[in-house]
């Protein structure tokens, strides 16, 4: 006898753009690039954070971009690194004109598990990385006690 299958209207060919897109993804293997449900693939920047007994160390790696297209602002316990580069490329020869642009945007927010000095926060960029150094607040530096034998 027939089994009944449910009418799923365009599901499976979603399915198959889906698993497609993700082909395509692997295939030109995108660092950092993320994928929302629906959307297309966007950038987002590798981040190391380490944390010391003085500080919070972050790097962030942002190839190819100027420390003034990057803005990094701290509210309360909240890091946020934000940035968007614009680049255009032309090019123009005997036998071809080639024109590129390329721009994209990013934010990545952070809670911090410890207050910070926020007069002592410290930013540098080189090669293509952007280094956060973060000391932490003296309340919020772990102190050792030490025991007395009696």
């Amino acid at each position: 006898m027939f089994e009944l299958i449910p009418h799923s209207g365009f599901g499976s060919l979603m399915r198959l753009r889906d698993e497609m897109d993700d082909l395509w993804s692997r295939f030109f293997d995108l660092p950092g690039a993320v994928r929302e449900r629906g959307e297309r693939l966007r950038f987002a920047p590798v981040v190391d954070i380490n944390e010391t007994a003085e500080a919070l160390e972050i790097e962030v790696e942002v190839p190819g971009m100027k420390p003034e297209e990057i803005d990094v602002t701290l509210a309360g316990q909240i890091l946020t690194i934000k940035g968007e580069k614009k680049e255009a490329r032309e090019e123009k020869k005997e036998n071809y004109h080639l024109v590129e642009r390329r721009f994209g945007s990013f934010q990545r927010s952070f809670r911090l598990p410890v207050e910070v000095d926020q007069a002592k926060l410290k930013a540098t960029h080189k090669d293509g990385v952007l280094k956060l150094v973060l000391p932490k607040a003296e309340q919020a530096q772990a102190k050792k006690i030490e025991i007395k034998a009696e």
